[in-house]
């Protein structure tokens, strides 16, 4: 009969330390309570918990990858827009995402979808496309220094896809093209302004020099003659007109 007593209280107190026993992977913490109230941080490795006494909570510190659902947005400018991204976190303290929040991947994602709404909402169409880099980080900012006091870190948010509706889809396209046309008509009167100057100067020039004036004529004759036209009209300056002239005069 003390044998089996013996026996019974070896078997209890095996079992008493098989239970008391944790492993903690090295990603992973261990939050403990001593009779309810928080005691210590415990891992990773092999832990000891005192059965019906404390009690451990796992919290992994592995990275966590999730996707914000798509939200209506309406933009600065009164576009309205559905936009979803991506929110990347860890835990780097695994008491206070214990005590102080209740889940903390629920709050974070919660949170994420109503600074995504909050942030964008203050910001035109167009930043939303061309400045997603700057968008992007305002966002992270605004998360990790909200998620600071749940001991989460927000490391990186990134905007996946902004979509807008089939109509404004056309009056952006409309737009671009608008602004194509005036950027080729500003460029084209660019062009004539600079042309009209160059043969301003070129005239000025000319008409310092007679000469060169002259030569300018005979080469535009030089150009006509070699026309198949069969008529052809062209004007004399003076200079030239008296000169034949005079070469036309008999001798006296």
């Amino acid at each position: 009969m003390f044998e089996f007593g013996g026996l019974t209280i070896v078997l209890v107190i095996v079992a008493l330390l098989v239970a008391s026993l944790r492993i903690l992977r090295e990603y992973e913490r261990g939050v403990v309570f001593m009779l309810g109230r928080f005691w210590k941080v415990k891992g990773p490795g092999l832990i000891i918990i005192i059965p019906g006494i404390q009690q451990m909570v796992r919290v992994d510190l592995r990275t966590v990858v999730f996707d914000v659902p798509s939200q209506d947005v309406i933009s600065r400018d009164n576009v309205s827009v559905k936009v979803n991204a991506v929110v990347y976190f860890r835990v780097i303290d695994p008491a206070k995402s214990i005590l102080q929040v209740e889940d903390y991947l629920v709050a974070t994602s919660q949170l994420a979808q109503t600074t995504l709404r909050a942030v964008l909402g203050k910001h035109e169409l167009d930043d939303m496309l061309a400045e997603r880099e700057r968008l992007n980080q305002d966002i992270q900012q605004l998360l990790d220094a909200q998620t600071d006091a749940w001991g989460i870190k927000v490391s990186n948010v990134e905007i996946k896809h902004v979509d807008i509706d089939e109509t404004m889809v056309r009056a952006i396209a409309k737009q671009a093209e608008a602004e194509r046309e005036r950027r080729a008509k500003v460029i084209h009167a660019e062009g004539e302004l600079q042309a009209s100057e160059k043969l301003l100067a070129a005239a000025e020039v000319l008409a310092g020099r007679p000469q060169a004036m002259q030569l300018r004529y005979l080469q535009t004759l030089s150009n006509i003659a070699g026309d198949r036209s069969n008529t052809i009209v062209f004007p004399m300056p003076g200079e030239l007109m008296n000169l034949m002239m005079r070469g036309a005069k008999p001798d006296e």
